[in-house]
C-alpha cells in the first residue's frame, strides 16, 4: 500500500471574510483527502491584499517552509490560484511541492475521468493551466516519482516547449469539437423523436449519482467523496403517467470551480442547456447548503442555463429534521433518495412540472413554405400531419423553452393550447 502524502493547507484573505475562508479551507481539506493526501495542518493568514510575489507575506512563507520541513510534509496546497511568479518564488523557498486549489481539482479530475471525452477535457484543462507556468516549474520537473499534482498529461508533456503544448491544445480542442458535433446530432435525433430530457445538477457530493441509481436502476458509482463521478451518464426514467424521459447525471459543481475546467468541460456541461427540466439536487442538512446552491446557480448562469425550469430537490432530508435553506419563491421538494415513497413523490412532481411546461398546438402551413415546415420540425415534436389542398395541417407539442425558437411567421399559421 502506497504511503499517503502529507499536506499542509494554506488560506488567506481579509479578516472580514473569516467564516468564508475557514469554510473553503475545510473544503480544501476534503479535496486533499479525496486525492489521497493526509492533512498535516492548516494555516490562515489574514491580510486585505495578497502579496504579488508570495500571495502570503514573505515572513509567513518562511514560517510555513520551516514547519513543512519539520513535519516532513510532501506538499503545501494553497486555497487560492497561484500566479507563475508566486509558484516560482514559493518553490525556491519550500522543501516540498507547491500546488494550488486549481491544480488539486485538476488532479482529482485526472484520476476520475473514465471516458475518452473526459480524459481529453481534463488534459486540455491541465495544459491550459500549465502553459503560462512552464517557466516556474523547474523544481517540479526535476522531481521523480509523481504524486498529487503531477497526474494527467504527465512529466514528459510538462518538459515540452510552449509551441508543442499549444499544438497539443489545438489537437485536443479539435477532438472535442468533433465529439461536440456528434453529441449535437444525437440531441437533434432525440428532439425529433420527442424524448424529454432532464438534467441532474448540483454541488459535488449532494447525492446526484445516488438519486440517478435509485430512480433508474443505474449502476453509477456513488461514494461519500467529492467528485466521485465525473463522466455524464444518461438513463431512461418512466414517470407515473407512463411517459419515458431521459435523466442525465452531470459533473458536480464546487465553489471556485477552475475556469480552465469550465472551459474544457463546456461541451459536456452544455448538455444542461438542452434539458427540458433541471433537477437541482441539494445536500439539505449541510450547514452551507445555501452557499452551495449559489455556487451551482453561478455556473448555470455562465452556461446560459439559469432560465430553465428548475426543481430543487432537497436530498438527505432524513439526516436532519430542520432544513436551513431559504426557498422563498422556488419550486422545491424534500426527499431522501433511499425512501421509495419520497421517490414516487419526486416522479409525480417531475411529471406535473413537465406537463405545465408543455405547449400543444396545430398549424396549417402552406405547402410552398418549406422553411416554416422545417422550422416546426426543428423546434417541436410533430405528433401528426395531414395534407390538404394547398396546406399541410400539423399537430405538435413543444416546451415553453422551444416556443421562443419558432419564427414569428410560423406563429401566424399556428393555434396554441394557451395564449402567449
Amino acid at each position: 500500500m502506497l504511503e499517503r502524502e502529507k499536506a499542509i493547507l494554506v488560506g488567506t484573505g481579509s479578516k472580514r471574510n473569516e467564516a468564508e475562508i475557514t469554510s473553503t479551507l475545510e473544503e480544501l481539506a476534503r479535496l486533499a483527502e479525496t486525492s489521497g493526501a493526509e492533512v498535516a495542518g492548516k494555516v490562515i493568514q489574514f491580510r486585505d491584499r495578497p502579496d504579488p510575489a508570495w500571495l502570503i507575506g514573505h515572513g509567513k512563507a518562511q514560517e510555513i517552509a520551516e514547519w513543512a520541513e519539520q513535519a516532513e510534509a510532501d506538499l503545501v496546497i494553497f486555497d487560492q490560484e497561484l500566479s507563475p511568479a508566486q509558484i516560482r518564488n514559493l518553490e525556491l523557498l519550500f522543501p516540498c511541492k507547491v500546488i494550488d486549489r486549481t491544480q488539486l481539482i485538476l488532479d482529482i479530475f485526472a484520476g476520475r475521468a473514465q471516458t475518452r471525452e473526459g480524459r481529453i477535457q481534463v488534459e486540455l484543462a491541465q495544459l491550459n493551466y500549465l502553459l503560462p507556468r512552464l517557466q516556474g516549474r523547474g523544481k517540479e520537473l526535476s522531481r521523480l516519482g509523481g504524486g498529487i499534482g503531477t497526474r494527467g498529461p504527465g512529466e514528459k508533456k510538462l518538459e515540452t516547449d510552449r509551441r508543442h503544448i499549444r499544438r497539443q491544445i489545438r489537437a485536443l480542442t479539435a477532438q472535442l469539437e468533433e465529439i461536440k458535433k456528434h453529441r449535437r446530432l444525437l440531441g437533434q435525433r432525440r428532439k425529433k423523436t420527442g424524448v424529454t430530457q432532464i438534467a441532474l445538477v448540483g454541488y459535488t457530493n449532494a447525492g446526484k449519482s445516488t438519486l440517478l441509481n435509485r430512480l433508474t436502476g443505474a449502476d453509477s458509482l456513488a461514494e461519500n467523496k467529492l467528485f466521485a463521478t465525473l463522466d455524464p451518464l444518461s438513463r431512461s426514467l418512466k414517470l407515473p403517467g407512463g411517459e419515458q424521459v431521459i435523466l442525465t447525471d452531470t459533473v458536480g459543481f464546487i465553489r471556485q470551480l477552475p475556469h480552465h475546467l469550465v472551459a474544457a468541460f463546456r461541451s459536456t456541461l452544455e448538455q444542461v442547456k438542452e434539458a427540458d427540466l433541471l433537477l437541482h439536487v441539494v445536500d439539505a442538512p449541510h450547514k452551507e447548503a445555501e452557499e452551495q446552491m449559489k455556487a451551482v446557480e453561478k455556473v448555470l448562469e455562465e452556461l446560459d442555463a439559469a432560465h430553465l425550469p428548475t426543481l430543487i430537490v432537497l436530498n438527505k432530508a432524513d439526516l436532519h429534521p430542520e432544513l436551513n435553506v431559504n426557498l422563498l419563491g422556488k419550486e422545491a421538494i424534500s426527499i431522501s433518495a433511499f425512501c421509495d415513497d419520497d421517490l414516487m413523490r419526486l416522479k409525480e412532481k417531475i411529471a406535473a412540472m413537465l406537463s405545465a411546461e408543455t405547449v400543444t398546438g396545430t398549424a396549417e402551413i402552406p405547402i410552398h413554405r418549406g422553411d416554416l415546415i422545417a422550422a416546426l420540425y426543428e423546434a417541436a415534436e410533430v405528433c401528426s400531419s395531414k395534407a390538404m389542398d394547398t396546406k399541410i395541417r400539423f399537430e405538435f407539442r413543444l416546451s415553453r423553452k422551444q416556443l421562443g425558437k419558432l419564427p414569428p411567421a410560423l406563429l401566424q399559421f399556428a393555434r396554441l393550447s394557451e395564449e402567449f
